[in-house]
């Protein structure tokens, strides 16, 4: 569904899928804000289409719209029915109604999920250029916007498809947290007209409205920030946990599994001086059935997440010393 042969024609034309960048027009970046500024509330997520095309190696994105918040009591509600009349309405009004991916909120970072994970798969393996723009409205309100577009590497396409994500597996692939998702750089395009008016409204502006940018009282988001690192990281020592414990039970099976073959042996030889046949041969592994190991995926997503936090810190951090440095030359300048 979503129109996705429509959305591959464009790269099927050039003769690569690939997407190098993002171009997106302001007037979707501020519909995505402005959803939030609507729906969301604290850590409450919102959702939405992103519409567009491809141009050779570059992926458009031209308009959008949200998904509906709806509750347990929507039952009958069929959302992929509901895309599909909204493009189908997009495109009577003739306007870019190709499916090209989708955009989400997200709370100090906390993006890096399974359930992300599972999404852009459904997208990206439906439209190969799709992506995924995750909207950061704390860092935003700080005077920076934060605006970032994701895709699934080709390896974890690949595991995704085959859907074994066994640490065997992944090994194989050589995926780990670094390689799983590809940052693709971000253009935000205008018109001219909104150009001028952009200029027009920054002379209005009061100087004294900017000055709040410098404003270093950002104490509560760090500290936020370290709080959801170290809940990740305790996540992370479970897993680990987990993972010792299966390496024990490896171990522990291991030994029984020589006990009894040697049982065996001595048995078959005392059999073998009273003349008697030996033991029938037996299958070990089904006596000895092998201990499943720990999913591999979710401790990678967990990886992923906690090195997300510490770039947010580092960024924050950054952030606050530019904002140093501008207030102390402001201050110089006023004296």
């Amino acid at each position: 569904g979503f129109g996705a042969s429509k959305g591959k024609g464009k790269a099927a034309a050039t003769g690569d899928s690939a997407v190098k960048q993002v171009q997106i027009d302001g007037l979707v970046v501020l519909k995505i804000i402005k959803h939030y500024q609507e729906e969301g509330q604290g850590n409450e997520v919102v959702q939405g289409v992103l519409l567009g095309l491809v141009v050779d190696d570059r992926l458009e994105i031209t308009n959008c719209f949200p998904f509906p918040q709806h509750t347990e009591d929507d039952a009958d509600f069929d959302e992929v029915q509901y895309q599909m009349e909204m493009m189908r309405s997009l495109r009577h009004v003739n306007i870019d109604h190709l499916h090209v991916g989708w955009y989400q909120s997200t709370y100090y970072g906390s993006f890096v999920t399974r359930a992300l994970l599972d999404s852009q798969f459904s997208y990206q393996h439906a439209i190969e250029e799709s992506v995924v723009l995750i909207y950061d409205p704390i860092k935003t309100a700080q005077g920076s916007l934060s605006l970032k577009a994701y895709r699934l590497t080709p390896k974890l396409m690949e595991v995704c498809k085959e859907k074994d994500f066994s640490p065997e597996a992944l090994k194989k692939a050589n995926i780990a947290y670094e390689n799983m998702f590809e940052e693709v750089p971000i253009v935000i395009k205008n018109s001219y007209l909104i150009n001028v008016m952009l200029w027009e409204l920054e002379k209005k502006s009061a100087v004294a409205d900017r000055h709040e940018l410098l404003s270093l009282a950002s104490s509560n988001h760090l500290g936020k920030s370290l709080q959801l690192l170290m809940d990740r990281v305790d996540e992370m020592s479970q897993d680990i946990v987990k993972y010792n414990t299966y390496l024990r039970n490896v171990s522990k099976q291991q030994q029984q599994k020589h006990q009894y073959q040697q049982r065996r042996q001595q048995e078959n030889i005392q059999r073998q001086s009273r003349g008697e046949p030996p033991l029938p041969e037996e299958d070990i592994n089904k006596l000895f059935k092998p201990p499943q190991p720990p999913p591999r995926m979710e401790s990678l997503l967990i990886a992923g997440q906690i090195n997300t936090y510490c770039q947010n810190i580092k960024e924050f951090n950054a952030q606050n010393l530019g904002k140093l440095f501008m207030a102390q030359a402001l201050q110089d300048y006023n004296n």
